[in-house]
């Protein structure tokens, strides 16, 4: 009886053999995750899309019915044709807010980014390390002090109590600088050379190759004022200034809650969420997989 004799190829291909076993099982159970998580967001979202599409008679059905036995419109009808329900001015309210919102943080926070990253001034690392450390901070401990202060400058029900705190996000500076810190420092020290300023080195150069970056904190920016309820509730007290969030709430009282409506206003309160996610997947995409030019 003879054997095969072990060989340093034979081992070679036995440890290419292993590795690539190991590599799709991970790969397998990264899908297998993927796929979980997937659901968990899926599901919720299929189920309000159906619900909003039910008859009164099917919302507490003891069976499960993912495809309404009785398909209406009749939800929408109700909560857009209902004069007690300015929908479409708590959803003008929205997009005016949150835009507004957006581009004030993506201003202030990249310009703020630049100057922890590139500029040189006593006490940076320091205040840098103390922004970040408001991060580990709940955000609830800044209610109170906020409302304090809104009200002090006479601007409760004014949209501007709404604003001003959002320009205080130090998530988006931390962001930003982790990514101007990634730059390679020869592109603007070579527009330096040519005779550029700071702040034209900042507008020309780095705001350019921010762009997927800058599309990243936008969207997070957007998702996050879109989806604001406690504070535009606490400052805007006209009902008719109101955004979305706050404004559908007003379909759940005290003893009865209108389900369907309020799965209907909250199907319509998502559009322009994945509209703006599906216009800009492609920047977040290349935001996650690059941090920068590579000198």
């Amino acid at each position: 009886m003879t054997t095969q004799p072990i060989t340093p190829q034979t081992s070679h291909d036995e440890a290419r053999g292993g590795m690539r076993r190991r590599r799709l099982i991970n790969n397998t159970l990264l899908l297998l995750l993927l796929i979980f998580i997937g659901l968990m967001i899926l599901v919720p979202l299929l189920w309000m899309l159906s619900t909003s599409f039910k008859p009164k008679s099917q919302w507490f059905l003891p069976e499960i019915h993912w495809i309404p036995l009785t398909f209406t419109w009749e939800n929408y009808q109700k909560i857009l044709n209902n004069d007690t329900l300015p929908i479409a001015r708590w959803f003008l309210n929205s997009l005016f807010l949150s835009g507004a919102i957006t581009l004030l943080v993506l201003t202030v926070d990249s310009l703020a980014a630049y100057a922890y990253a590139r500029m040189e001034f006593r006490g940076r690392r320091a205040l840098f390390a103390l922004l970040l450390a408001t991060l580990f901070l709940p955000g609830v401990m800044f209610l109170v002090p906020n409302f304090l202060t809104i009200a002090r400058l006479g601007w409760l029900n004014n949209y501007l109590g709404v604003i001003t705190p959002a320009l205080a996000g130090v998530f988006g500076v931390f962001f930003m600088r982790q990514f101007f810190e990634s730059l390679p420092r020869e592109l603007e020290e070579a527009a330096q050379i040519d005779g550029a300023t700071q702040f034209q080195t900042f507008t020309q150069i780095a705001l350019p190759l921010a762009k997927p970056a800058l599309a990243t904190l936008g969207i997070i920016t957007y998702l996050g004022a879109w989806n604001d309820f406690l504070w535009p509730l606490l400052i805007l007290k006209d009902r008719t200034l109101l955004t979305l969030p706050p404004g559908l709430r007003t379909l759940q009282g005290a003893y009865t809650s209108e389900y369907g409506q309020m799965m209907a206003g909250a199907a319509i309160t998502a559009v322009p969420i994945l509209l703006l996610y599906i216009l800009l997947q492609r920047y977040i995409v290349e935001s996650v997989q690059t941090t920068g030019l590579k000198g």
